[in-house]
């Protein structure tokens, strides 16, 4: 998190300047400054969490609470993508305005609009919602065959993530759950919602090329399990 200056080194997060010799002796458990921010998106998700004192980042909770209030019932809900030009005004809005941003129906009648921010959201995380340090648990939890091995691997996976990671994922699947209840109505069950976000949630570390586009099936399996399970594993 540091940041070079003249005489030394600066936080990104809380401002502390230190002399670059001293920085590797600061305890990396600041708190983190909202001055200090300058982007909403693109910025860590527990750094964000920190500085705005939340459970989760205000995107997640303002952009899930829209869509529920007046979209769960629309076609295609997180498959239709919004108006590009669009979702980067959201974007924009969010890092210039934070919890003051207007998504409104009123401002932003194409709910498409509000699943494409938060799903730019989640891609733009710098450490995905499901970590690099947890994503070979996943994956190998997502391989296993017998039912209950599996909960008990995904369950054990949940535990390694990042309290603030772990608690926007809870929300999250809780939320795609929901949508899958109105699957009459939206055609989204928990098969076509894992497809776009298990590459959205998670994202390989490093890995070689053939074995990550061999993960993508794993990903989506991932994602489906968290999904029809979110009631146990949460």
């Amino acid at each position: 998190m540091w940041g070079l200056m003249a005489q030394g080194v600066k936080c990104a997060d809380c401002g502390l300047n230190v002399h670059k010799q001293c920085s590797p002796l600061v305890p990396n458990d600041c708190k983190p400054d909202l001055r200090h921010i300058r982007k909403v998106y693109s910025c860590d998700l527990t750094t964000l969490v920190n500085a705005c004192n939340t459970a989760r980042p205000m995107v997640v909770d303002m952009c899930i609470r829209e869509i529920e209030s007046r979209g769960l019932k629309s076609e295609g809900l997180y498959r239709i993508s919004g108006f590009s030009d669009s979702v980067e005004e959201v974007k924009t809005a969010f890092d210039k305005d934070g919890e003051k941003t207007d998504i409104s129906v009123n401002a932003y009648e194409d709910i498409n609009i509000i699943t494409g921010a938060l799903k730019l959201y989640l891609r733009d995380l710098p450490v995905p919602v499901i970590s690099y340090d947890t994503y070979p648990r996943f994956i190998e939890a997502a391989k296993l065959t017998d039912a209950e091995k599996k909960l008990q691997a995904f369950s054990e996976a949940l535990s390694l993530l990042p309290p603030s990671h772990c608690e926007t994922l809870k929300y999250l699947m809780a939320h795609l759950k929901r949508v899958t209840q109105n699957e009459k109505s939206n055609l989204m069950n928990a098969e076509n919602l894992a497809i776009i976000f298990g590459p959205t949630l998670m994202r390989a570390p490093n890995l070689d090329a053939i074995t990550a586009l061999n993960d993508i099936r794993y990903q989506r399996q991932v994602v489906e399990v968290l999904i029809k399970n979110e009631d146990v594993l949460f």
